[in-house]
């Protein structure tokens, strides 16, 4: 058994991990299933289920062999899709709770179709390149590629991203009887096929070229560091970190979730991995089932903000806006520190109001020992931030961090077998517990990355359709326009309409095909906006760099499509957690959007002052700013629970929240003004505890 995946057991550490109630696994899958499509796939057996696990570790290998020789776009993007459509085919039936034991021919057939029809393009690539038309037949192909895509997308990922390709589609070809600004000169079937199918512009266009490099890659180091058993390790650092502290199992929650949001990509399979071990617990502590779930599934979707990977979106939303990777994530550090913060002191505060305590010292594991025995795993992570601050592109970095994963164990048995060997002990039982990874490993996670990307590549093909009818149909523009005259020329209108139409959008749909449907309709009307509205702050940064100018609106547009995952009436990260802990699902999406309020405030607050965002600003503004905002997060807190020392009264409760507000929000007579206000009611209420003490 590999090292990584046993827990350590001795007389000084007894891991929790293997102490803690656990939902029962069985239980864990349902859930999934219920609440994840990408969960709802099939498992086979004999020779389909072999030869399926083939093909995926042969599309990895293919991928890995693409990083180093150099495939052209015009062929490594179809080849990439036509493979994952194929996949979806194979993988998924054509209901969510369809047989799972079987593949039917039919899907056998649509399979080998899709591979066929997608590969087309590429193996003609140079007679089409040369064409001035094109054929009936080649219509024909582009035409059965594109429903077929379509249909595989809404197996793996669902309908809404569907139905909004659709709805592009047709505003294309019945342009002339489009009302307002929805209006367009009307394009046939065959002018819209060419353009999606048989151009760069369309389902081949840029979120499938960046699916087919650096995503796939950083999906791939992903499968490998879970093998490694870094999930268990996140579990038991968080443990050491704050399970003796007060709500212990709540704050562990937290810092799990947060750990698992820099290699994850769903807020349900969040939820659910770590909330299988941390809600039980929170229950048993005393938390109320529909708060435990809440903070589990608050924790988990904001694990979709927290850089580097931020649930893959932060690759696409660097080669949409046109920055370096490092920057979206230099941008993203402070509203995800706001957001896990926000939940942090609300557990704590919760726990404070309900007396309760942390978990028995003796049955934590120990912080030092952890990391001495684990502590490797977490180094790929490491080389991955430090490989991108140091400039090199995504692709070396997420093969720097497959590499380390990889290696990292076997450097670490060398360790073992060297000290042993100092210490005279027998190196044969370090050896036979190598903490590397072992063959059929490697295997799995290969396996594991080429299922992991169908669902963000069938996204990104789609996403491709409606980018390519916006750009076909010139109404982007438009939209804008009759958007902006909805909201009477009011920016914040304009930015509610935004929030509720990307919280609308969001709903049910996985973190990447939520960012590419909300970054594609939304942000370039909140950009221009911004730039109208606030020209002396955008003038600014457009003048630094243009790029600049549009991520504020990228960002705004992205926080609100995540947090869809806990907003009813969908909610399906706040469902998943309410079917673990057993509680009201609506109350529990509720409860989680209360928690998650660092997510709906700080997005108006980044995009009036972008300072937030590290974006044309010095170092010291960023500390301060960073300071502030985390000490107005506490006031907010405390507004949400009404307690700190006792329980607020309402006007206290209001200058708690006016002062938090006041701290967000960047600038030295604002930051002045929340400070006041929140000494105040710290100092009130300790003045009412003395009274009730003096009693």
């Amino acid at each position: 058994m590999n090292e990584q995946q046993k827990p350590v057991n001795n007389e000084e550490d007894i891991l929790l991990s293997e102490q803690m109630e656990r939902v029962d696994q069985g239980e864990i899958q349902q859930i999934m299933s219920k609440f994840d499509r990408e969960s709802a796939f099939r498992t086979l057996t004999g020779i389909k289920g072999t030869l399926i696990t083939a093909v995926c570790i042969l599309f990895s290998l293919l991928q890995l062999y693409s990083t180093w020789f150099i495939i052209p776009s015009t062929h490594m993007r179809p080849l990439h899709l036509g493979i994952v459509v194929m996949l979806a085919f194979l993988l998924y039936p054509i209901k969510r709770d369809g047989k799972k034991d079987s593949l039917p021919w039919y899907d056998l057939a649509l399979a080998l179709v899709s591979l066929a029809l997608f590969l087309y393009p590429v193996i003609n690539f140079n007679q089409i390149a040369r064409q001035n038309s094109y054929t009936m037949l080649q219509y024909v192909i582009g035409g059965i590629g594109i429903l077929l895509l379509m249909e595989a997308c809404r197996r793996v990922v669902g309908l809404p991203i569907v139905i909004i390709a659709a709805a592009f589609m047709l505003i294309g070809f019945f342009g002339r009887s489009m009302p307002s600004f929805l209006g367009n000169r009307g394009f046939n079937l065959m002018q819209v096929i060419k353009h999606l199918f048989y151009t760069q512009e369309g389902v081949f266009g840029v979120p499938v070229g960046a699916s087919s490099t650096f995503i796939f890659l950083f999906i791939l180091f992903g499968a490998f560091l879970e093998k490694t058993g870094v999930g268990e390790f996140f579990i038991d650092l968080s443990n050491a970190i704050a399970g003796k502290q007060r709500g212990g199992p709540a704050k562990v929650a937290v810092i799990t979730s947060a750990l698992e949001g820099t290699v994850s990509g769903s807020s349900v399979a969040n939820t659910v991995g770590s909330g299988s071990f941390t809600i039980p617990m929170m229950k048993r502590l005393g938390y109320r089932p529909e708060f435990a779930a809440a903070v589990e599934a608050a924790a988990s979707t904001g694990g979709q903000i927290m850089p580097p990977v931020m649930g893959a979106a932060a690759f696409l939303m660097a080669e949409s806006v046109g920055v370096p990777y490092s920057v979206v994530v230099k941008a993203a550090i402070i509203p995800a520190l706001l957001y896990f913060t926000g939940i942090y002191i609300v557990t704590d505060l919760e726990a404070k109001k309900q007396g309760l305590k942390g978990m028995e010292k003796d049955k934590m594991p120990r912080l030092l020992h952890i990391l001495k025995e684990r502590g490797h795993l977490i180094l790929p992570l490491i080389a991955i931030i430090y490989v991108l601050g140091a400039g090199y592109t995504p692709s070396i970095a997420a093969l720097i961090g497959i590499a380390i994963a990889v290696l990292g164990g076997y450097v670490r048995t060398l360790f073992d077998v060297f000290f042993a060997a100092l210490k005279k002990q027998p190196v044969a039982p370090v050896i036979k517990e190598s903490k590397g990874m072992r063959p059929l490993e490697y295997l799995q996670a290969l396996e594991a990355g080429a299922r992991s990307i169908v669902s963000v590549a069938l996204a990104c093909g789609v996403a491709g359709i409606i980018a390519g009818m916006i750009t076909l149909t010139g109404i982007g523009l438009k939209m804008g326009s009759g958007l902006t005259a909805l909201a009477g020329g009011s920016l914040l209108l304009l930015l509610i309409f935004t929030m509720l139409s990307s919280i609308l959008l969001g709903m049910g749909v996985p973190t990447t095909a939520n960012y590419l449907i909300t970054s594609t309709i939304m942000a370039p009307v909140v950009a221009r906006a911004l730039m109208t509205s606030l020209p002396g702050v955008y003038e600014a940064l457009q003048a630094l760099n243009p790029a600049y100018a549009i991520l504020p609106a990228h960002l705004f547009t992205f926080y609100f499509g995540i947090i869809a995952d806990i907003t009813p009436p969908v909610a399906l990260a706040a469902m998943a957690g309410a079917a673990i802990a057993k509680s009201n699902p609506l109350r529990t999406g509720v409860e989680a959007s209360r928690l998650a309020i660092a997510a709906f405030l700080v997005p108006y607050i980044f995009v009036y002052s972008p300072q937030m965002l590290m974006l044309n600003a010095q170092w010291y503004e960023v500390v301060l700013i960073a300071i502030t905002a985390i000490i107005g997060m506490f006031g907010v807190a405390m507004a949400l629970e009404k307690y700190w020392e006792s329980k607020l009264n309402v006007l206290q409760q209001l200058m708690a929240l006016a002062g938090g507000l006041l701290l967000i929000i960047p600038g030295l007579v604002t930051d002045g003004i929340g400070f006041a206000l929140i000494a105040l009611v710290v100092l009130w209420q300790r003045f009412q505890k003395k009274q009730k003490q003096a009693a």
